[in-house]
């Protein structure tokens, strides 16, 4: 068997352990972090579409505050389309919702809903069989709503763009690839629309360490590391008596491992577990959880005509936090036992 189309067979492997991370993150990881801004699709093979979706069931509570959810329950939806050029050109275009939060608090005059939606133009480029670089362009788009005490606002969508910069080192025989990707930070100014006022949001630069290899006949390890600088990011009213009320004081780090294996021509499973370590602290009121810990079971099926369905289930063990409420009145309450579940789907097909 050629080289390439060994390694073409064991990235199929890589679906049933990679579709659940692709189309669900979950409202601990990194702040408002929700997708991971993943660019895995530009490195499939020839032509290729896929269509996402995941839900995420969060439970995040104090009984400081008598035990209410104060985290809404929140859906993610993907798309993405590659096209191949020639032998060493290839481009795609990925839809995401990168970033967000849900939140109310019961009998507090505390809630708010960040919302956004991103479109990624990438393109790569083949060096030789081992080495490619990628780059593009990200727009992004983001709306909001607000309630701090007296203060209620509504936003209207506000937009910024940004730039991805990688590279990616594999080796086809033994379906290796080793892929680094830089996002850059991304501002964005919201005018109100109840109020005469501005929110300021900055999303965070990230890094996306991305890797796997095949380690014995159709089994598969995989991984992922990302990095993002959310001590530099911040959501902040130009109401004084607002101000900024949203500033995480530490980045995030994020890890995924996991083992993927081909039982049939058909059929793959995979197991992983994901780790974002507590960075102690007070956490805001807008996403009060620090760190986690996740299991993951995945497979994916691909039918005769080449359309592979592929999803997974995601159980989320949500880190203690200490929120903190003071401007609001309600001091610094303790979060703890929380947890969350995400499910995903994702639909591919190969042109």
């Amino acid at each position: 068997m050629h080289s390439r189309d060994k390694g073409r067979d064991m990235n199929k492997i890589m679906t049933a352990g990679a579709a659940l991370l692709m189309t669900t993150s979950i409202a601990a990881a990194g702040g408002l972090d929700r997708s991971g801004q993943g660019i895995g699709i530009i490195f499939e093979e020839g032509d290729y579409a896929e269509l996402s979706f995941g839900s995420v069931s969060p439970s995040v509570s104090s009984t400081a505050l008598g035990g209410d959810n104060m985290a809404a329950s929140y859906t993610q939806l993907g798309l993405g389309y590659r096209k191949q050029i020639n032998d060493s050109v290839a481009l795609a275009l990925i839809f995401d919702q990168p970033f967000g939060s849900d939140v109310a608090y019961v009998g507090l005059p505390i809630a708010g809903i960040v919302d956004s939606a991103s479109i990624t133009a990438l393109g790569q480029y083949q060096v030789n069989e081992n080495v490619s670089v990628h780059a593009g362009l990200r727009y992004l788009e983001t709306s909001g709503e607000l309630t701090l005490g007296a203060f209620v606002n509504t936003y209207e969508t506000g937009t910024g763009t940004g730039y991805v910069l990688g590279a990616a080192y594999e080796r086809p025989d033994i379906a290796l690839r080793v892929a680094l990707t830089y996002s850059s930070a991304i501002d964005i100014e919201l005018d109100g629309i109840t109020l005469p006022t501005t929110l300021s949001a900055a999303f965070p630069e990230s890094v996306n360490l991305d890797f796997q290899t095949g380690v014995a006949t159709d089994t598969l390890v995989f991984g992922s590391i990302r990095w993002a600088e959310w001590s530099q990011a911040s959501l902040t009213e130009s109401n004084g008596a607002v101000g900024q009320f949203y500033a995480p004081s530490n980045d995030a780090f994020t890890y995924n491992v996991g083992v993927g294996r081909r039982f049939s021509e058909s059929f793959s499973g995979s197991l992983s577990v994901g780790y974002e370590k507590a960075q102690g602290g007070l956490a805001s009121a807008f996403s009060p959880t620090d760190g986690y810990v996740s299991l993951q079971v995945g497979g994916a099926y691909t039918m005769d005509n080449g359309v592979e369905i592929s999803g997974g289930v995601r159980y989320i063990q949500i880190g203690d936090a200490t929120g903190d409420l003071t401007k609001f009145g309600a001091g610094t309450p303790e979060f703890a036992d929380n947890s969350a579940i995400g499910i995903g789907l994702k639909v591919a097909y190969n042109f």
